[in-house]
């Protein structure tokens, strides 16, 4: 199935992130526009993001992640997360995994 997902691991933890706020965003030019909004489930995944036309052109995750350790109790360096990437192929299914913890961060095109 085409499109795009995602999901959270808290390295330092050996979880996933729940309740992470991750907006989906694409660019055109110098602009961008929010395609939509979502939390993390309970195993830090977000199964598909609500995109009315998937097609090629950059794209952007933006994860706020600074809520999620200030609920832990725990200090964190970056806000939030922002990953920017390109589809290519709108036939193919994007994953775009994240891998965090209060000091640093890590992604990669998953499958």
């Amino acid at each position: 199935m085409a499109g795009i997902s995602t999901h959270i691991l808290n390295a330092s933890v050996g979880q996933p992130a729940v309740d992470v706020v991750v907006k989906l965003l694409r660019h055109f030019g110098d602009s961008c526009v929010l395609l939509d909004t979502q939390h993390t489930d309970q195993d830090g995944r977000i199964k598909a993001f609500d995109v009315d036309q998937f097609e090629q052109g950059n794209y952007q995750l933006v994860f706020e992640v600074a809520a999620y350790f200030e609920q832990q109790h725990v200090a964190s360096f970056y806000p939030r997360v922002c990953i920017d990437f390109k589809v290519v192929d709108e036939t193919q299914h994007y994953h775009v995994p994240l891998l965090i913890s209060p000091f640093s961060y890590s992604t990669y095109r998953g499958s």
